[in-house]
């Protein structure tokens, strides 16, 4: 693998590496292609694979489609042709393969799902040329422009599928594909493009297969229903390049596994298949590029890598705010008035947060001080697609003043130009934070601005670190991802659907994918084994045979119905179960019959099922930016009519909240460590750390603070991990567990992203003084053994991890044909297989995967595991006579999460003035 450093380009090296059409093309915009642009253009001639590495406005989506309109073109630049390239020793080769685009302003893109119009006109540009394109140096006026025709719909080309997009959002390959035929259209060039995602219509999916475009946008879920189809070779064979957009986003999760499986069925159908990923900046490059390139057997390979140099840094700061700040809570409603007059003082803002549920309050509250009439939008994954859809063509058109949104808004998609960003709370992550920040200003040489919202004091900390990690660009990206057995089942599954495979020639393919590349044998033929009986405690149900081998040898589906409940099931996101929730008319009173709600209403969105069972008809709750009152509830749908609650309950969701990253974490611990620091931090919070210091302790980077005090009738124990709220609540269990071993009678405890508070009965002070409780042994890293396989035996949390795994694995189909199963039936199915396989087949492949899952996921046991080495024989006791000023945030936790709206911050702000009174008097 090589590195490139950028270098000047010379206009001769731009005519050897661009035709001359697009040289005019550049040249009549009055732009010029970035080096990184044509870096990519010459790795496709040379035959490489490549990953960019481009922060947002730096042209990183046509770089990677270059290679694929120059050599689509069949224009041949002066350098010679692309098409294909001597190999060593005699014969041809096909080059590297191309990517995918950005910004909004490239026109409507021929055989979409929103090309109404065979002759589609583009938007203007929106004040500034699309940088993400090009260098932007010049200016082009939009007006001067003429109308567009799309050249693609007519055209019928006999080569083949030339270039694969796929993208982590579906609305980023329609995007895409709308804005790549404005230079297409632009230059005339014989290049037909369209979309495949959820969303397409069955006719053109079928069409797509026969007659395959030039170039397809698609999502990891379409790729894989595509491979497991008997005319994936024909779709497939042709291919040349594949691009991955937002590569970073993909590769840490299961998506990435799924993605990872399906590029390398696409290597074995398309050896001649050359890769581009694009990327945002991450912690290490040459890791990530390996997801690119196949994986020879022992070794380790990787993708050229082209970073994109010369961005101007972007401007973050942190909100000082003129209020008093919160010692707890996540609302941030302390500042509101002050991020409202940001939004008054610039003309589009996004405000992220980190839940939906926060997302449904903010909004709630920006409203109510909306005196000025401000055009203010939400959005989030729960809204019904056509609502999001509206605002986004509304911050495209430039008509919003400000939009409040949660990760919905992360990724690349373009919606016009936003000039500050706002994220209240604490980022969680220096590269989450960068990513947010990216949506603003995309001209890669002017600065994009961001504001950062602490909503406590412990956030504060948080937020310095972040803005101290972003100036020195530093990434904090979690590595490379082992691929998942669940994944692995569903893909060997798919294989079958498709074509019947050898397990020796499937194996060999499986590990040339990044993820898969140290996959054992013995555990490759468990997963095959399970997909063929459900394992040694399940084969004697023939519900859960789903392949069988011929004669010879070869693993084929049982029946047809197996294809049908796998492209039904297809994909790794699991969900809770979701309720359409339709906006009706108030029924008088509350009571009467439900049929004329039942015809119809506007869609609100979904919401999940367990929220909706906890309410009575006329409770009232915030959804879609309104208050609304719950009016019934029929089959899977929620109907609801407007409300006027200022004590309306907010929907929680599943899975809503980022943890802290190991890297800010650490950090964070650094900046308690330097006193000098501190200076930098606002002054209430200085105070806080000073009046710490002096009461008891502020916790060093490598140690572990432990205080011990009385309280209202109970004896408190509170720690300062820094290790984020999942680890923190893992050990909160294992704690209780030998704290009761050890008699010391404890009663509960609370975790937050910071500390760890477990109170109980029994005199903690007392017991350590006297030598009856060890605080080194009670934290030894042996809890990890015993104690952790003895509580999930009867954790909840590990038949939640095992009923996802059962679920991606295809062992319990949620939907079928005419229906899908309800979260009682889930739970019921996957509670009972759970504690069969537990007792019968305690090393089954589901129980190894979700065991894996728990060690990264909900129970964050790695990072547990690691905290517990570090801090081995740096236990700093200190027994107190009440709370101390760093401990009452963790005890303002206690009892809060039972508590919705308005009400909750009243009572926490009773119960902060009542613990800051102890702490600091």
């Amino acid at each position: 693998m090589s590195t490139l450093d950028l270098f000047s380009v010379t206009p001769s090296e731009t005519a050897d590496l661009l035709p001359r059409r697009f040289r005019d093309w550049f040249a009549s915009r009055g732009w010029s292609p970035r080096e990184h642009q044509l870096a990519l253009l010459a790795k496709a001639r040379e035959a490489c694979s490549a990953l960019l590495i481009a922060p947002t406005g730096a042209g990183k989506t046509l770089a990677g489609f270059l290679p694929t309109l120059v050599e689509l073109s069949g224009e041949a630049p002066s350098g010679g042709d692309f098409g294909y390239l001597p190999l060593k020793g005699g014969g041809r080769r096909a080059p590297a393969r191309g990517s995918a685009a950005e910004r909004d302003g490239w026109g409507s893109a021929a055989g979409t799902e929103q090309a109404a119009d065979p002759h589609p006109n583009p938007p203007p540009f929106r004040g500034k040329e699309p940088d993400d394109l090009v260098s932007g140096e010049g200016t082009a006026s939009a007006r001067s422009r003429p109308s567009l025709i799309s050249t693609g719909r007519g055209v019928r080309r006999s080569a083949g599928l030339h270039t694969l997009y796929i993208s982590p959002l579906k609305a980023l390959a329609v995007d895409i594909a709308r804005n790549l035929e404005t230079p297409v259209a632009e230059m005339g060039l014989p290049i037909r493009i369209e979309t495949r995602t959820g969303d397409t219509p069955v006719s053109r999916r079928q069409r797509q297969r026969r007659y395959p475009p030039d170039i397809l946008l698609t999502t990891p879920e379409q790729l894989a229903l595509l491979l497991a189809s008997d005319d994936a070779p024909f779709l497939f064979s042709s291919l040349k390049r594949i691009v991955l957009d937002e590569l970073h986003a993909l590769v840490t999760s299961k998506r990435g596994d799924l993605l990872s499986l399906g590029l390398a069925r696409l290597w074995t159908i398309a050896p001649q298949a050359r890769a581009i990923g694009l990327s945002a900046t991450v912690a290490e490059p040459e890791q990530l590029a390996r997801f690119l390139v196949p994986q020879p057997r022992g070794a380790s390979v990787s993708a050229d890598v082209v970073i994109a140099g010369g961005a101007a840094p972007p401007v973050v700061e942190m909100l000082d705010t003129r209020e008093r700040l919160p010692w707890s809570g996540h609302s941030a409603r302390h500042a509101l008035p002050e991020v409202y007059e940001l939004i008054k003082r610039n003309k589009t803002t996004l405000v992220f947060v980190n839940t939906r549920s926060q997302a449904e309050m903010l909004f709630q509250d920006l409203w109510r001080m909306n005196d000025d009439g401000l055009a203010i939008a939400l959005h989030h994954g729960s809204l019904d697609v056509a609502q999001r859809r509206k605002v986004e063509d509304a911050m495209a058109a430039g008509r919003l003043r400000g939009v409040v949104c949660t990760s919905s808004l992360d990724l690349g998609v373009d919606w016009g130009d936003v000039d500050l960003v706002i994220n209240i709370g604490a980022p969680k992550g220096s590269s989450r934070l960068m990513q947010r920040i990216g949506r603003a200003n995309h001209r890669f040489d002017e600065a994009s601005r961001a504001v950062l919202v602490p909503a406590n004091r412990f956030e504060v900390l948080e937020c310095r670190v972040a803005i101290d990690a972003i100036a020195e660009n530093a990434q904090d990206t979690p590595p490379l991802r082992s691929g998942a057995l669940d994944v692995l089942a569903q893909h060997v599954l798919g294989c079958a659907c498709g074509k019947p495979f050898l397990s020796d020639e499937l194996y060999d393919e499986v590990r040339t994918a990044a993820p898969y590349a140290s996959l054992a044998r013995t555990d490759f033929d468990d997963v095959v084994d399970f997909v063929a009986t459900g394992g040694y405690a399940l084969k004697t149900y023939e519900r859960f045979a789903r392949i069988k081998q011929d004669k010879q040898g070869r693993w084929r589906v049982t029946n047809p119905k197996v294809r049908q409940s796998y492209r039904l099931n297809v994909g790794t996101i699991v969900e809770e179960t979701m309720l359409k929730v339709r906006l009706v008319r108030s029924r008088a009173g509350g009571s009467g019959s439900t049929g004329a709600i039942a015809r119809g209403g506007r869609m609100l969105g979904e919401i999940e099922e367990v929220f909706i069972e906890g309410l009575v008809s006329g409770d009232t709750f915030v959804f879609g930016g309104e208050v609304v009152r719950y009016e019934a509830l029929v089959e899977d749908q929620v109907y609801v009519s407007r409300a006027n609650d200022k004590d309306a309950k907010v929907p929680s969701y599943m899975g809503g909240k980022f943890p802290l990253s190991t890297y800010l974490a650490e950090r964070v611990r650094k900046l308690l460590d330097n006193s000098r620091a501190w200076n930098a931090l606002p002054d209430q919070v200085h105070d806080w750390l000073s009046l710490q210091r002096k009461f008891s302790r502020v916790p060093a980077a490598r140690e572990l603070l432990v205080e011990t005090f009385p309280r209202g009738g109970s004896h408190y124990l509170v720690c300062y991990p820094f290790e984020g709220r999942l680890a923190h609540q893992t050990l909160g269990m294992l704690l209780t567990r030998r704290l009761e071993r050890a008699r010391a009678r404890p009663l509960g405890f609370v975790a937050n992203e910071y500390a760890l508070a477990v109170w109980g009965v029994g005199d903690l002070s007392f017991m350590i003084r006297q030598g009856k409780l060890d605080l080194n042994a009670l934290f030894d890293p042996d809890m990890l053994g015993d104690d952790l396989e003895a509580w999930l035996a009867e954790s909840a949390l590990m038949k939640r991890t095992f009923r996802n795994c059962a679920i991606i694995s295809g062992l319990i189909a949620r939907r079928f044909t005419d229906e899908e199963k309800s979260r009682r039936q889930v739970l019921f199915s996957t509670d009972l297989i759970y504690d069969v396989l537990r007792k019968h087949q305690a090393d089954h492949v589901l129980l190894r995967a979700a065991r894996g899952d728990a060690a990264t996921g909900l129970l964050d046991l790695r990072r547990l595991s690691d905290m517990l080495s570090r801090i081995h024989g740096r236990i700093t006791h200190k027994a107190l006579d009440r709370v101390s000023p760093l401990a009452v945030p963790a005890l303002l936790e206690i009892g809060r999460e039972s508590v919705y709206g308005e009400a909750s911050d009243e009572l926490l702000a009773e119960a902060a003035e009542e613990l800051v009174r102890e702490a600091t008097t």
